[in-house]
C-alpha cells in the first residue's frame, strides 16, 4: 500500500512540476512532503522486511530504575519476532522470513535450525508465532506462520497453526490444527499465542487487512465478517479475534459466542490485530494489545466473548477516514453481539498517536524485586519503549495517576512515569524465563537480538556470538 501511494503522489507532482510556476510548485511540493511522512509513518506495527527491521540499526537500550540493567543474550538474529523456553537457559526462536526454528542453549545457538518450513513473507506474513508446553512424557512446540506453496517469499497458502513435538533437537510429528485465511493481507496476521492456565491454546489473529468501510480504509477490500461487527457480514472465517483450542486443536466446551465452526473457537472478536497475550498470575484474566489505524493503540482486559469493537470503534473514536479520529463513542450501539453472547467494553489504557505496542507480560516473579511482582510489561516498535503498569486494587484495570488518570496518553510528557527502559529498538517480544528474569526479542534485519533484564547487582553471564 506505502509503495503504491509514494508513486502515485510522485506522479502527481511531476505532472504539478510541468503545469504550476515554481513558487506554486514549491506550495503544492510542501504539502506532498507531508503527506509522504504520513505515509511512510503509517497506522499499526506491520513486520514486511521492507518497512520495518532497519529502524533502529544496533540499539544500547537504556533502563531507568537504577536497581534494574540489561544484558546481551544473543545477537545475530535476522528478523526475530517471537521465542518461547523450553527449560533453563533453553530458547526456541523464530524468524521470520526464513520460516526457521532455533534453538539457544546455554548462549549458543543451534548449527542449523531444528525446523525450517516455507513461509509467506511480504509484510506481516511469515513465521510469527510460538508457545510451548511441557508435559510429563513430551514437549508441545505450537507455531503459527503462513504458509507457502514452495518456497519463503512464495505464495501464501493461508495462516496455519500446528503443533510439534520437540524430539532430539527436532521438531517432529507436525499435526495442523487451525487452517486460517491470509486474504486479503499481507498485513493485520496477528501472532501472539498463549499456553493458558487451563491448558488450552489461545491465538491472536488479526483482520487481515479485510475491512471493507471506506470511513476506516481508503484501500476498500471485499471482506466483511460478523467478527468484525458487521451484523450482514459473511459470517465467521477465524479471523478478527482471538482463538481458543485445546492442544489437539478441538473446540473447549460448546464455545462462547456459538457452537457452529469457527465460531465456536472464538474467546474474543472485533480485533484490528494484536501482537500481545498474557494471562495474569493473580487472577486468570487474558490480557492483551491491539493496533489501532493511525490512533487508538490500546491495552484490553479480555473476558471470555470480549468485543473489541473494531472496526466500528478504535480506542474510543468512531473511524472516520484513514487518518482522522471521528466522534467519542463510549458505548457504541452497532455492534455484533451474537445474540448477547458477546460484549463490549473499553480499553483500559490508550495511546492516542501511534506507538505499536506488541508483546504484553506479567512479571510473574519477585526475582526483580518485589516492587515489579506481577506488573505488567509491554513493548512497542515505533519509540523502541519498554512500558511499565501498576494494576488497580482488584486487578480489572490499570493503576493510573494525574494525567493518565483517564486512561488516554494523549501527549509523550505524560507517559514519563510508565515508561521503564527507552532504546530497545523493535520490540516483538517479551517472555519471564524460568530463571525468573525478563527476556527481551529485538526485531532486526542485521542486528537481531535477545536481552536479559536482571537486578543490577547480578554477576552477568557471557553472551555468545
Amino acid at each position: 500500500m506505502n509503495q503504491i501511494a509514494y508513486k502515485l503522489l510522485l506522479l502527481f507532482y511531476l505532472t504539478l512540476f510541468v503545469k504550476l510556476n515554481r513558487k506554486r510548485f514549491v506550495i503544492a511540493l510542501s504539502f506532498g512532503i507531508l503527506s509522504l511522512i504520513l505515509i511512510g509513518n503509517s497506522c499499526s506495527l506491520s513486520y514486511g522486511q521492507d518497512v520495518q527491521g532497519t529502524k533502529f540499526g544496533r540499539v544500547v537500550p537504556k533502563i531507568y530504575p537504577h536497581d534494574l540493567k540489561v544484558e546481551e543474550v544473543f545477537l545475530g538474529l535476522h528478523f526475530p519476532t517471537r521465542m518461547a523456553f523450553v527449560g533453563p537457559d533453553d530458547i526456541l526462536v523464530i524468524e521470520k522470513n526464513n520460516g526457521t526454528v532455533s534453538r539457544i542453549l546455554n548462549g549458543t545457538i543451534s548449527s542449523r535450525p531444528i525446523l525450517d518450513v516455507n513461509v509467506a513473507t511480504k509484510m506481516d506474513r511469515g513465521m510469527v508465532g510460538i508457545a510451548v508446553l511441557n508435559g510429563l512424557n513430551r514437549t508441545y512446540v505450537f507455531l503459527y506462520f503462513t504458509e507457502a506453496d514452495s518456497k519463503d517469499g512464495g505464495k501464501a497458502l493461508g495462516n496455519m497453526l500446528y503443533r510439534y513435538e520437540l524430539q532430539n533437537d527436532k521438531l517432529i510429528r507436525p499435526k495442523l490444527l487451525l487452517d486460517l485465511p491470509a486474504t486479503p493481507g499481507p498485513i493485520h496476521n496477528g501472532g501472539a499465542i498463549v499456553i493458558g492456565p487451563d491448558g488450552n491454546v489461545y491465538l491472536s489473529v488479526g483482520d487481515l487487512h479485510g475491512s471493507c468501510d471506506v470511513n476506516v480504509t481508503r484501500l476498500c477490500h471485499s471482506v466483511k465478517t460478523k467478527t468484525q461487527n458487521y451484523h450482514n457480514g459473511d459470517g465467521v472465517d477465524g479471523r478478527a479475534g482471538i482463538l481458543r483450542v485445546t492442544p489437539d486443536g478441538d473446540t473447549v466446551g460448546s464455545g462462547i459466542l456459538g457452537n457452529s465452526d469457527p465460531l465456536n473457537k472464538y474467546y474474543a472478536y472485533g480485533i484490528r490485530n494484536s501482537f500481545g497475550l498474557d494471562f495474569d498470575p493473580v487472577t486468570g484474566n487474558l490480557w492483551d494489545t491491539e493496533n489501532g489505524p493511525y490512533y487508538g493503540d490500546e491495552i484490553n482486559l479480555v473476558k471470555p466473548g470480549f468485543n473489541s469493537g473494531w472496526d466500528k470503534v478504535a480506542g474510543i473514536w468512531k473511524p472516520n477516514g484513514t487518518f482522522n479520529m471521528g466522534d467519542i463513542t463510549l458505548k457504541p450501539n452497532n455492534l455484533e453481539d451474537f445474540g448477547g453472547k458477546g460484549k463490549y467494553s473499553a480499553p483500559e489504557f490508550i495511546w492516542s498517536h501511534t506507538t505499536g505496542p506488541t508483546a504484553i507480560t506479567f512479571v510473574n516473579t519477585d526475582k526483580l524485586g518485589k516492587q515489579y511482582q506481577n506488573d505488567l510489561l509491554v513493548g512497542d516498535v515505533h519509540n523502541g519503549r519498554l512500558w511499565h503498569f501498576d494494576l488497580n486494587e482488584n486487578r480489572t484495570g490499570l493503576s493510573l495517576k494525574g494525567e493518565l488518570a483517564d486512561k488516554i496518553a494523549n501527549y509523550y510528557n505524560e507517559t514519563a512515569g510508565i515508561v521503564l527502559g527507552d532504546d530497545f529498538g523493535e520490540i516483538t517480544d517479551i517472555k519471564v524465563g524460568p530463571d525468573g528474569y525478563v527476556y527481551v526479542v529485538v526485531y532486526s534485519k542485521q542486528y537481531g537480538e535477545i536481552l536479559r533484564i536482571v537486578p543490577a547487582d547480578t554477576t552477568p553471564k557471557s553472551p555468545e556470538k
